[in-house]
């Protein structure tokens, strides 16, 4: 069975306001990576930051679903791995769920290590942002 990156998310915020964290790119420049995103299909785009003497920084990737304000998937190709990242949404009873999953990974290789800790780090993140808007 492959490895793949499953982590979920509870936030007071309206689903719209999670929403938008996701799909506008300076949100998501806050949160995630500075990025020329778009939430269209089909959008080629990429995320970007400093790079490291193990990664060059660089995430190339193209958007394939854009369900406002549910469901939000795009590729995701670095570090020699090309992986699909989903994410749904759902709001009851005040608290939005955010259901983070990566897949697509071919080994539990330093990207997918890298995967694991870098979400839950932006995840931390993303909360933070939120609590503040």
């Amino acid at each position: 069975m492959k490895p793949e990156v499953s982590l979920d998310f509870q936030f007071t915020s309206s689903i719209e306001k999670v929403w938008h964290a996701l799909t506008n790119s300076n949100m998501l420049a806050n949160w995630v990576m500075d990025n020329d995103f778009k939430p269209v299909v089909g959008h080629k785009f990429h995320f970007w930051t400093e790079p490291s003497k193990f990664w060059n920084g660089i995430v190339d990737s193209e958007v394939l679903v854009v369900d406002e304000p549910n469901r939000l998937s795009y590729t995701w190709v670095t570090a020699g791995e090309s992986t699909t990242v989903t994410w749904k949404l759902n709001e009851v009873d005040g608290t939005t769920h955010l259901h983070l999953q990566q897949t697509g990974f071919q080994s539990e290789s330093p990207a997918y290590n890298g995967a694991k800790y870098g979400w839950v780090r932006m995840g931390d993140q993303l909360e933070k942002m939120l609590a503040e808007l």
